[in-house]
């Protein structure tokens, strides 16, 4: 019985695989390419979502586990805001009795320059080596035989010298770039200095480029005498962490933290970027369903007289369905196990060239080796069959309905996509309203779900659009275009296989074209407002860096030169004010008028006397609910917290973070901090740009005595408002360079989805175009009918897609961006870009129409007619 049981349920699989290998391959054999174009648009689609999880995954994982080779392993770490804390704290910490080790760190970010003179980041950890030695042996100095530093040769006495470094593998390899060997000695950036040590070590950390130095060097050398970043802390077994807290009574703004918080953050961060990238990806994918749609529903029409003899002979509707289903799964499974290894071995590439950084930022410095996830690649190959058998639904439901004796007698197949137009009208609904639904755990998840029911409502309401649309066109007079006309409006649910594609890709493309000016020209006008001045200066480095700054005297001094007419000043520091979220950016400087300086959102709110006024970016508000007309504690570099009142928000595209500006003078009566990173000089009439640089190296060299020349004095960089202007918008244009070959890749898919349509639709008109040669017409008459019929539906599919693409657009540019990245910008509709991109698609719909009509009805018309007789 169980033999009998087993056998009946293998049956249909051996029958299944009989008709796969009689019915199905002689179709591949005989039209390759088609299907060949099928399958390249799942394996690309699977392949970029796939290398893009790979990349983000990797780098993540890299990032995370440099961060705990650099931390240790401590119970928690004793923080504060980036200026430090008093360093008498480790003493008392260092001897409570509950504590087993406590290990004094200093860490900043600096620059250094390798052995071409290219400047690179690099991370100095200051530490005790003997009470690291316990909590982070990975930033334990270990002595090299290999290098020739000026150390004293004693081991021991050399891990407390404070005028030796130790480097990690990535800055000895940065170091020794364009294999040169390593040198000597380092030089690091301190204020506007160059601090050379010589190099006698190396550590076991890993990650971006560190240098590990005895604290008391980092302090001196650093400008941290006093203070300290952080002290890493592992208790004795049972000692409680909260009470131990609780008395130590730590000063303000030292707060407890976990060795892995800033990983931690840097995933939450980084979470919404790592998934606009996946979900900009899977574009592919889903333009690749419609692909996979055109080339089936091309097959099954070639196939109709094939499958209704077989039906005649036997071959019931359901297992001509599932022989079209089983042609779709083979087709995604076999698209998806080439898109895997595609994917797998473009972010091979990727990390290798690109270091795991796809644009964001958040992984600087990190060198992934990659990461594979079998169960990620499971649920991205399901993701590829998934829409191989989406697209092959409908193709598949026109095989199973067909009735054999009609299709034997030419009368063609059951209309699969008429009825349902409240169907269309319901997705279009619901898309609209989750366009209106928060975030849910910091993505735009309804958001992106609003999009898809936008794309496949607008898509099942193809023929309802079409008829709407013809309805106002008047018949014509000449014959030909009269029945092209009648025929597009009687026939017009024949439109959702033949402009499907068109709707979906142009509306893609409209919705990227939209996003992209509007973010384009929000850019363009933001930095005409926030580049006012004729030239930039700026210390090396110095976005946030404590040890990357101008002293007053130097920027007293520059103000005295000849041929400058005014000198505004600027600080720029970081604070952490939530733990789960990266550092903002504190700037201080002049506010004489915020109206017209400041790129505001909205306009500026009150300030109650006495109080101190504070100026916020956008992301202040989402991140961290600082509004406009509302008090707001600000967290100060040392730690202290103050009182102000937000007057105004602004908006910033350089700092997703967030960002608060305070007046200098507020500033430097809050802090006494004088120090400055950034200038914006204003020139006098007729000064020379480029001798006013020079003089303003010489003035910084003498200062950090120094005689000006080599690669290393350059401390300070400049660059005028044009400068900046074109650069900033050259690197836009790079970073939104996949958004043209995404608008291609669809527009492409389109066109051959109207491509492979119209051939289906010939074969399946053949007798019609027979009885229409015995009425008198010519092969050109006819394919002028052809032509003027996909002109009219291109168009009606030119219209529906615009409209739906601003849609679309409307929600990636109000909704997705704001909610992902915290900043908003204007909705911008590039009237002539998009009126040309809806007149190519026509015409080359058009076209395309017309040469498949001409390859797919290049025999005697005339003849199919007596297939009847």
């Amino acid at each position: 019985m169980t033999d009998v049981t087993a056998s009946r349920a293998v049956a249909p699989l051996i029958e299944l695989r009989w008709q796969l290998a009689q019915l199905s391959w002689p179709e591949l054999r005989h039209q390759p390419w088609r299907h060949l174009t099928a399958l390249l648009a799942v394996v690309l689609g699977v392949a970029l979502a796939f290398s893009v999880h790979l990349i983000n995954d990797s780098a993540l994982g890299e990032f995370s586990a440099a961060v705990r080779s650099v931390n240790g392993q401590p119970d928690f770490e004793l923080r504060a805001q980036r200026a430090g804390f008093d360093e008498s704290v480790y003493a008392r910490v260092a001897s409570d009795p509950r504590v087993a080790a406590a290990s004094p760190v200093i860490e900043l970010e600096t620059q250094a320059w390798d052995s071409r003179g290219e400047r690179f980041s690099l991370r100095v950890i200051g530490i005790d080596p003997l009470a690291a030695a316990r909590l982070s042996p990975d930033l334990l100095p270990q002595r090299s035989r290999t290098d020739r530093g000026n150390g004293s040769g004693n081991g021991a006495a050399e891990l407390l010298d404070p005028d030796v470094v130790y480097l990690n593998g990535a800055a000895r390899q940065r170091l020794a770039s364009a294999g040169s060997d390593l040198p000597q000695q380092i030089g690091m950036q301190s204020g506007i200095a160059v601090l050379t040590l010589p190099i006698v070590g190396r550590v076991a950390a890993g990650g971006p480029p560190l240098a590990v130095l005895d604290i008391a060097g980092a302090q001196a050398h650093f400008g941290w005498l006093g203070r300290l970043s952080r002290i890493d802390v592992r208790l004795v077994p049972g000692a409680d962490r909260e009470t131990l807290l609780r008395d130590l009574a730590l000063p303000s703004g030292v707060r407890a933290a976990l060795p892995d918080e800033s990983a931690q953050r840097v995933s939450n961060v980084s979470r919404a970027y790592r998934v606009n990238l996946t979900v900009l990806a899977l574009v592919a994918l889903f333009t690749g369903a419609f692909l996979v749609f055109s080339i089936l529903s091309l097959s099954v029409a070639r196939r109709l007289p094939q499958l209704a003899l077989l039906g005649v002979l036997g071959l019931g509707a359901n297992e001509r369905l599932r022989l079209i289903v089983a042609e779709s799964v083979l087709l995604g499974l076999l698209g998806s196990l080439l898109g895997l290894a595609l994917g797998t071995a473009l972010a091979t590439l990727a990390l290798r060239l690109l270091a795991g950084d796809l644009g964001g930022g958040y992984f600087p410095g990190v060198t992934p080796t990659l990461h594979f996830s079998a169960i990620a690649a499971a649920m991205y190959g399901l993701l590829g069959i998934a829409a191989a058998v989406v697209g092959g639904l409908l193709p598949a439901r026109i095989a199973q309905s067909i009735a054999p004796a009609q299709v034997l007698k030419g009368l063609g197949a059951a209309d699969q996509t008429a009825g349902r137009p409240w169907l269309g009208l319901l997705l279009l609904g619901i898309g609209g309203a989750l366009a209106f639904a928060p975030p849910i755990a910091g993505l735009s998840l309804a958001a992106y779900l609003a999009v898809a029911l936008l794309l496949l409502g607008g898509i099942v309401a193809v023929p309802s659009g079409v008829g709407l649309l013809l309805r106002a066109v008047a018949p014509p007079r000449r014959p030909l275009a009269l029945l092209a006309v009648q025929r597009a409006r009687h026939q017009r649910h024949s439109a959702t296989i033949a402009v499907a594609g068109v709707v979906a890709s142009l509306a893609l493309a409209v919705a990227l074209t939209v996003m992209v000016a509007s973010f384009r020209d929000s850019v363009t006008q933001w930095l005409d407002t926030v580049l006012p001045a004729d030239l930039y200066a700026r210390t090396s480095g110095s976005g946030g860096a404590d040890n990357s700054f101008l002293p007053p005297e130097l920027v007293t001094a520059i103000g005295q030169l000849p041929g400058i007419e005014r000198l505004e000043a600027q600080r720029v520091t970081q604070i952490q004010i939530d733990p789960q979220q990266p550092a903002v950016a504190l700037l201080a400087r002049p506010v004489p008028e915020p109206a017209r300086r400041l790129p505001l959102v909205g306009g500026l709110q009150p300030v109650p006397a006495g109080a101190i006024a504070a100026y916020v970016s956008e992301p202040m508000v989402s991140l961290h609910g600082a509004r406009a007309g509302h008090p707001f504690s600000l967290p100060l570099p040392d730690g202290r917290r103050v009182d102000v009142h937000i007057a105004g928000v602004w908006r910033d595209y350089a700092r997703q973070s967030g960002a608060v500006l305070l007046d200098a003078a507020d500033y430097q009566r809050l802090t006494g901090d004088r120090r400055i990173n950034d200038l914006a000089i204003w020139l006098q009439p007729g000064a020379a740009m480029a001798e006013l640089q020079q003089a303003i190296h010489r003035l910084a060299a003498t200062a950090a005595g120094q005689t000006g020349d080599g690669a290393a004095a350059e401390l300070i960089d400049f660059a005028s408002a044009g400068e900046l202007r074109a650069t900033s918008l050259r690197i836009f244009d790079r970073s939104f360079a996949v958004t043209y070959w995404l608008q291609a890749v669809a527009i492409g898919i389109g066109l051959f989805g109207i491509a492979a349509s119209f051939s289906a639709q010939v074969l399946a008109r053949r007798k019609e175009f027979g009885l229409l040669a015995h009425l008198g017409l010519t092969r050109r008459q006819v394919l002028a009918l052809v032509a003027a019929e996909a002109a009219v539906w291109t168009a009606a599919g030119a219209v529906l897609g615009l409209l739906l693409g601003i849609a679309v657009s409307v929600i990636l540019v109000k909704v997705v961006n704001p909610q992902s990245f915290h900043w908003t910008m204007e909705l911008v509709l590039p009237a002539g870009r998009l009126a040309i991109l809806c007149l190519a698609v026509m015409v080359a719909g058009t076209l395309t129409a017309w040469l498949s009509a001409r390859a797919a009805g290049g025999r005697d018309m005339v003849l199919a007619v007596k297939e009847d007789w």
